[in-house]
């Protein structure tokens, strides 16, 4: 992930960007029938948790970027002894690892709370780009188990584990994030050589035996988890930019697009290098160890991108082919001190906007330097939960219906041919109005409407190519959810 801090209004004004980077891409199907499978269920899941967790939560910054040497307003280095200096910045920020020590850590807590919510899978951040392994790995010492690490004393030092354990233990499926890049692991950003940016720092094409050595210890990390940590259901992969250059075209290339936008603002513009991890030789390995494995090679163009992942907005309309919309929850995708949270509403309204896109969401919440969720998150995931337990069958195992959208009106269709509308709370609205029209979707003659979490037959009629459904007072004054409320519609005219 990239850009730590996000504005909340701008998670929602995010549409206007239709066709930018993820839209354009295009997909490649899978063709293993096990992993098919389960990217049909996947799909129908709906909502999801990512977390982002390292030892950067103590300083309360972005996540790794403030090592890498591009200049960026959202990753300026202003913690440390001496952030004006590139190498005591390093030095102090590789150091947060001898004062991590998150005693207050307990994700039973965590699976509890996103289990009411609705939400169906995870992710966690197995490792970020600055090469901390939030796991017991035995192919570095920069983990979380080490000795040099308060924490490694603790019952639950492998933290990955314990999540795992936790989550698969309320019925959610597990993911993990990886980096592709290591800023650490010295095959990487060889010390001999200054970084230059996010990229390797030398020529893996002068230097192959040295990259060799990075593909053959990103390749045993990643089956290290898949073969140590139980039943992994997702492999989450982050850095794009650590590809094969050759099979992309350039054009159609996320990086590149990404790239352009931002030296546009004054940024730097980071090079492009041939780095190729073998991704193919991986996924084969991978599935051994976890047969129909969803794999995620983030913004790589190709077979082993089996969901693409618009990443802090939504698309402003269906997609063809599976995705996810990656959202924080609050503050930015690492914890900052005093963030802001969603509101319920802003969070439910997100949700039930992109499924009726076709997508899912995942919702990312980051844990305290202490391993806590801030109350806003468990506040947000409360009011999640309080509406799911009314609506969630217009949500799980559903697929989009033209028009998707009608002004305030999302709509959703399921297997049966039930079509769900869901209105929207408008602003200043704490009830549904007595009428409402949709001109959009037209029911077949004798359907039966109600809301969801209510008995009562709703009486409507035909209105042109629409109908108009009427809401009882009795029904208004004590409705079954609030900020959105669902009809649903037994069948509809195609």
């Amino acid at each position: 992930m990239k850009k730590g801090i996000f504005m909340i209004a701008l998670l929602f004004s995010a549409q206007m960007f239709s066709q930018a980077i993820y839209e354009d891409e295009r997909y490649v199907p899978e063709t293993d029938p096990a992993v098919l499978k389960n990217l049909d269920e996947w799909q129908g899941k709906k909502f999801g948790l990512l977390m982002h967790w390292g030892t950067y939560s103590q300083w309360g910054i972005v996540e790794s970027w403030s090592i890498c040497p591009e200049d960026y307003g959202w990753c300026e280095r202003k913690k440390g002894s001496n952030p004006s200096n590139y190498n005591d910045y390093i030095k102090d920020y590789e150091g947060l690892r001898k004062t991590f020590n998150p005693v207050k850590f307990d994700p039973a807590k965590w699976a509890k709370a996103a289990k009411y919510a609705g939400m169906k899978y995870m992710v966690f951040t197995t490792k970020h780009h600055d090469g901390f392994n939030m796991y017991d790995t035995k192919y570095s010492d920069y983990k979380i188990t080490s000795k040099d690490v308060p924490f490694h004393t603790n019952p639950k030092a492998d933290v990955l584990k314990e999540i795992f354990n936790s989550f698969r233990g309320e019925g959610i499926s597990t993911g993990a994030y990886f980096s592709k890049p290591d800023w650490h692991n010295e095959n990487y950003w060889d010390p001999y050589f200054p970084p230059f940016d996010r990229n390797v720092n030398y020529d893996p094409s002068l230097y192959p035996e040295k990259w060799q050595k990075y593909v053959d210890f990103t390749h045993n990390q990643i089956l290290e988890i898949l073969t140590n940590y139980g039943k992994v259901d997702i492999l989450w992969l982050d850095g794009g930019w650590v590809r094969k250059r050759d099979q992309v075209n350039i054009k159609e290339n996320y990086d590149e697009k990404f790239t352009e936008n931002e030296s546009k603002n004054g940024f730097i513009k980071h090079r492009v290098v041939d780095q190729d991890p073998k991704m193919d030789e991986l996924v084969i390995k991978a599935r051994q160890k976890q047969p129909g494995l969803i794999v995620v090679d983030r913004a790589v163009h190709g077979k082993n991108q089996n969901y693409l992942t618009p990443e802090g907005r939504v698309p402003a309309k269906t997609l063809p082919y599976p995705w996810e919309s990656c959202i924080p929850a609050g503050g930015g995708w690492s914890y900052s001190p005093g963030a802001q949270y969603i509101t319920g509403r802003q969070g439910i309204h997100l949700l039930i906007d992109i499924v009726a896109k076709g997508g899912n969401l995942l919702l990312n919440v980051a844990p305290s330097p202490e391993g806590e969720w801030d109350k806003g998150a468990y506040d947000l995931l409360q009011a999640y939960g309080d509406w799911m337990k009314v609506n969630s069958t217009a949500i799980y195992n559903t697929k989009p219906i033209e028009p998707y959208k009608e002004e305030n009106i999302c709509f959703t269709q399921n297997k049966a041919g039930n079509v769900f509308a869901f209105y929207l709370a408008k602003d200043g609205e704490d009830k549904i109005p007595a009428e409402i029209t949709v001109k959009s979707i037209s029911p077949k003659k004798g359907t039966k409407i109600t809301m969801l979490g209510s008995k009562t037959s709703l009486k409507w009629t035909k209105e042109g190519n629409g109908f108009k459904v009427i809401i009882p007072e009795s029904l208004r004054n004590n409705l079954p959810a609030k900020e959105a409320w669902t009809l649903k519609i037994e069948a509809i005219n195609r």
